[in-house]
């Protein structure tokens, strides 16, 4: 794999307080392209990926936060964390490799309305 692309996981959350959330792999992704490129891709993808719940492939994501680097610790957090917003959340202007996407992050894809909404009020339902 060349230095330009990664293998990154998008973890898609539909709902914070009931952690429900899909993890899908992209490979050959370009870390040169922006936020706003590549979520836009991610979105295209998600609307036509086979095997994938119809909720998971119609929600309105909007925004990317990272969650976890390779070789990096993860914290016990079982959506994503409710911290670093300022360095982890990625600005639809930088290229993924300046927003510190490399190969093998993790990123959540969400829509910022519902995780400010969970941040103001962090519970999460037992079932």
């Amino acid at each position: 794999m060349e230095g330009d692309e990664a293998v990154l996981t998008v973890r898609l959350v539909r709902s914070f307080e009931h952690r429900n959330f899909k993890p899908v792999v992209f490979h050959g992704v370009r870390v040169d392209q922006t936020v706003h490129d590549f979520i836009q891709f991610v979105r295209d993808d998600v609307a036509k990926r086979p095997g994938l719940p119809p909720p998971f492939k119609k929600y309105a994501y909007d925004t990317m936060k990272i969650i976890h680097q390779a070789h990096g610790a993860k914290d016990n957090e079982l959506v994503m964390s409710l911290e670093d917003d300022d360095k982890l959340i990625l600005q639809d202007g930088q290229t993924l490799r300046a927003a510190g996407v490399e190969n093998e992050t993790e990123v959540a894809f969400f829509r910022k309305e519902d995780y400010g909404l969970f941040k103001a009020n962090p519970q999460t339902f037992d079932w």
